[in-house]
């Protein structure tokens, strides 16, 4: 991130920025072979704050291999000294049978136990700080704090509404009027594609009415407002819904637009397990 290209992006109107940070310990970073460090993000802020870019997002991970609790609270101090509007923390996530998982198998094991924690040291820091709790993962600046703007992320907004969403580029994924559309992930035959003056391979899937209703649920229910029943056919259990509105796992209320339903602080800690057993 240059000046030059801070102010090249300001203007031509692009008005928010997410940084990759995901650790601010050099040691962590290491882990995660990522070349960035914690200065070169400290210093990307601060280029972006002097071009006028006023909302800006970082990204956390947790569960990192070597990873302590200390470690976590430090770089959310770090991130929060920053005083980003938006904050995206998420667990990490190791894909089987890669070269990470081999070599971190065993530290991986002992970081998937101490997630829980993690997470809810995450959320009682952030939301201690000032910011809403908005999706599973995501943070943002709330009433005074956001001097009256809407700090959400907008277009990921749009997938945990069931909107339509674009994708542009290698890999990239669009969703729009029923089609979902991925763009080949391969640099190779994308770029033979271009040269050849074709549209670059993709597949593409049709989302049928069941399947808009079971992502609607799972998805609607990563936010923290509630969802409308009536928007999700009938991918809901109704017999799980009572269950877990007993175990206060489920609020379940009702409005002008009929019964709706949102999870509870603890529901939502345990937000994965809980929207399976209520897909029908």
């Amino acid at each position: 991130m240059t000046p030059d290209l801070a102010r090249l992006l300001r203007g031509h109107g692009v008005n928010r920025v997410s940084l990759g940070a995901q650790s601010f310990q050099p040691h962590l970073l290491r882990v995660l072979e990522r070349r960035a460090a914690p200065d070169d993000v400290r210093r990307a802020v601060g280029v972006l704050r002097e071009a006028g870019v006023d909302n800006l997002s970082l990204d956390l991970i947790y569960g990192i291999p070597g990873q302590t609790s200390s470690d976590l609270d430090r770089d959310l101090a770090e991130a929060l000294a920053l005083a980003p509007e938006h904050l995206s923390c998420y667990e990490l996530e190791a894909k089987p049978g890669t070269r990470f998982t081999h070599a971190h198998g065993e530290e991986l094991e002992r970081q998937a136990e101490a997630m829980e924690g993690y997470f809810e040291q995450v959320v009682d820091t952030l939301t201690a700080a000032g910011y809403r709790w908005y999706e599973t993962a995501n943070f943002c600046l709330a009433g005074a704090n956001a001097g009256g703007r809407d700090l959400r992320a907008r277009h990921n907004l749009g997938y945990w509404h069931g909107r339509d969403y674009l994708g542009v580029g290698m890999g990239a994924v669009s969703t729009v009027s029923g089609e979902r559309r991925r763009t080949a992930p391969s640099l190779a035959r994308y770029l033979a594609a271009l040269a050849g003056g074709a549209k670059p391979p993709s597949e593409i899937e049709v989302i049928d009415r069941e399947t808009c209703d079971r992502e609607r649920l799972m998805l609607g229910l990563r936010l923290d407002e509630p969802l409308v029943l009536a928007e999700v056919g009938d991918a809901l259990d109704r017999s799980a819904l009572s269950r877990l509105a007993a175990r206060g796992l489920v609020d379940l209320s009702t409005n002008g637009q009929g019964e709706e339903i949102s999870l509870t602080r603890h529901g939502r800690f345990l937000g994965g397990g809980v929207t399976a057993e209520l897909l029908a």
